[in-house]
This record gives C-alpha cells, structure tokens and sequence, in this order.
C-alpha cells in the first residue's frame, strides 16, 4: 500500500495526559479536587486577573470615598465604578478595545444627545418630544443597522452599544433635566477615570497579552495533531490483547485534535483583542493576526481528517490484526515523515524563524505521495470491492489526504513568515 518514506527519527509519542476534573467523581470532596485543580498555570492566572480586578475597584473607588473627590464629581461617581466592572477583561487588548469603544460610543452618544435635547428645547412645546421621539428612532435603527454587519459587529458592536445606550439616556433626560450639558460632563469625566484605572491595572500590572497567547498555542496544535497522527496509526496496529489491557487510557490525542477542532472561537476571540494591544516584546502594530487565523482554519481542517482516519481505522471491517501487521514498517515511517514535518512548522511559527517549505519540506513531502501508490490499481472491480479491500482503501486514501493539506499547511505558514517578517532560520554547520 505504502512504501518507507525517508526522514528524520523523531518521536513523536504523545505526552501524558491527565484525567479532566469531574464534579459527579468530587460529589462528597468538592472543596479538596477544587483545590488540587486550582494548581494549574490557567487557574493561577485567573486568581491573578481576579486580584487585579479588585485592586481596579479599590482605586476607583475612590473616587466615591474620598469627600474632596466626589465634590468634585458629584452622585455621577458610580458610573466610574460601573465602566470598570464592565470593561475589565482578561487580556489587555480586551480591556483596551472595550475601553476604547466605550469612550468613543459615550463621546459621540453623549453629544449628539445633548443636540437632540438643546433641538427640541430651542423648537419648544408639542415639537421638543416629536424631535426627541424621532432622533431615537433614527440613531437607534442606525447604529443597530450598524451592528448586525459582520464586519462591524466583530470589532466595535460594543461601542455601537454604548452610543445607542448614552444617547438615548442623555437624549431622554433632556426632556425633564434642565442642566443637560453638565450631567453629560460630569458623567463623562466619571467614565474617563473608570477607563484610565482599567488601563492602568490592565497594562502595567502582570499583564495577559491575547497576542502571546494565540502564537504560541497556534505553534502547539502542530504539536497536537502529530500527536494524533501518532496515536492513530500505534492504536491501529495493536494487537486485540494489548488494546484490552489498554482500555481507556492513551485516548488524550483525540483530545487534543477535538480542542483544535473546536478552536475557531477563541482563536478569532484573541486575535481580535491582539489588534488593539499596544506594541509589545516581538509583536508590533499592524501585525498580520489575520494570517493566523488562515494557518488555524487549515490545521482545523487537517484535525477533521484525523478524525476520520479515527473512524475508519475503528471500523469492524477493517482486516484482522495479523494482517494490519503486514503494514507497520510504512505506517510508522508515514507517522515519522509527517510528525517531523509538523514539528518544524511548529517550531517555524513558535521561534519566529522562517520555514522555507519549498526547499525543505515540499520535496519529502511530494515524495511521500509519488511512495503512497494507491493499491489494488490492477485488480478487478468484484476484489476491489470486498469489505476488507475497500477499508484499506480508504485508509490509503485519508493517508494521501493528510499529505496534501499539511503540504497545504506549509505553505500558509511560509506565507505568514514572509508577511511577518520572521528571521533566517540559523543553519549549524
């Protein structure tokens, strides 16, 4: 079916992965299990995001506590409280991006408010709540229109949010409030210092950068799939023996590949909080987050073959173990020729090191296929079509497929070294 493909020994056994944490197994010792998964890196930054959190609250508040301060600012004090409850979040660019689609929907809010209010007292009787009637109507519908259009809701449905919310408030009260301008200021301001607070917590104190977190995870799906890849082909070839004694356990690597599959989410998610983040370490601005999120699709689309390979290789057709046997020299020369080449993509995007995919990777990887004969090719169509013929056949064919799309992925990663501008690679002599 498959001949030896050349490449480099790498292993590529998958890393041992815990048990996930289960509420019915802690159902009489919630506490201790909650404590012990508490232990994790992921949960030791959310202690520290809650932390920063209450500090922000601490600050702002003091702007309610202090008497000289609130006579300053006056009962609108709260709405500093409140800008930092509902901007805060976990990453940086978040908090910045919420921040600043709060301010300018305020701004603009808050200003055309006070125009359609100063409209209506100018023109006076029946005609003051008909012209504020009809600009709530109109900048409603407007920046609601504004929202459902994909490209706008992504970065700034939040801010369209706020404008709709401050102008209908501030256009409102203008009907039965006198000082208009002057609760609009004082608000303002409040909403000012709320951000300023958010920022500076966010920013300077033990920042979570969304643009570290999606490189590097984006560099560990490589790592994740060409674990799968591995655990596929050794599950296949086990005996029956050995698959009863290992029932249950090495079942991380599907795993791994339903999280990349699952991914798409929270990759957009970090990849537009990294557009907002302010230069920092290896990431400038303008940095071609959209190419990741191409390179994420690809490896998405590569975890839904590896998925089928799964299947297939589970179905009750294929061959018996003896004859599955005949394929393991090639199986595990497949597994190593693809494992290596995932790996140095990987390594490519994670190390900012360019990957010259048409030097290095694209001949083995065209070799591989020129080796991957498709089989049966001179056989009739009635032994073609026996059960066991037709599932090696398929095997064959999701092998073939694997080969296409990481030459495929290759390809993309190339594209986004040369856009971001990553170094040579270094050659050791």
């Amino acid at each position: 079916m498959i001949a030896v493909a050349n490449g480099n020994n790498i292993g590529t056994t998958p890393a041992p992965v815990g048990k996930p944490f289960s509420r019915r197994r802690c159902h009489y010792s919630y506490f201790p299990c909650l404590i012990k998964e508490m232990g994790s890196k992921m949960d030791t930054r959310r202690v520290i995001h809650s932390m920063k959190l209450g500090l922000a609250l601490v600050f702002v508040s003091l702007v309610y506590l202090i008497n000289s301060m609130f006579k300053q600012v006056g009962e609108n004090a709260m709405w500093a409280i409140m800008t930092v409850v509902v901007m805060f979040e976990f990453h940086a660019g978040g908090t910045l991006g919420k921040g600043i689609n709060r301010g300018i929907g305020t701004v603009l809010g808050g200003v055309l408010g006070c125009l359609a209010a100063i409209l209506g007292d100018e023109i006076g009787g029946i005609g003051k709540p008909v012209i504020i009637a009809f600009s709530l109507f109109l900048f409603g519908a407007a920046a609601t229109y504004c929202r459902l259009i994909p490209r706008m809701k992504k970065r700034y449905d939040y801010g369209f949010m706020i404008f709709i919310l401050t102008f209908s408030l501030v256009a409102v009260s203008g009907v039965r409030a006198e000082n208009v301008l002057e609760t609009a200021r004082d608000r303002l301001a409040n909403i000012g210092i709320g951000f300023a607070v958010s920022v500076f917590v966010s920013l300077l104190i033990c920042p979570f950068w969304a643009s570290n977190e999606l490189h590097y995870s984006t560099a560990s799906k490589f790592d994740k799939l060409a674990n799968c890849i591995q655990g596929c082909l050794d599950e296949y070839l086990k005996m029956s023996s050995e698959k009863e004694n290992e029932a249950g356990n090495g079942k991380g690597y599907v795993q791994d590949c339903k999280s990349v599959l699952n991914s798409k989410s929270s990759d957009e998610l970090l990849a537009n909080n990294a557009k907002w983040e302010p230069w920092h370490g290896k990431f400038g601005f303008y940095y071609p987050w959209e190419q990741y999120l191409v390179v994420g699709e690809h490896l998405r689309e590569l975890a839904a073959t590896l998925l089928s390979l799964k299947a297939c290789l589970q179905s009750p057709k294929q061959p018996p173990t003896m004859k599955r046997q005949m394929l393991k020299d090639p199986c595990e020369s497949f597994a190593l020729s693809i494992g290596w080449a995932m790996k140095e993509l990987g390594e490519s995007i994670e190390k900012m090191e360019l990957c010259p995919s048409k030097v290095s990777l694209t001949p083995k990887l065209q070799s591989l296929k020129l080796q991957m004969n498709p089989p049966f090719s001179s056989c009739k169509m009635e032994v073609l079509e026996t059960d066991e013929n037709l599932a090696i056949t398929s095997f064959n064919f999701l092998l073939l497929e694997i080969v296409e799309k990481v030459e495929t992925i290759a390809k993309k990663v190339e594209e986004l070294g040369e856009v971001a501008n990553f170094r040579a690679r270094k050659i050791d002599v």
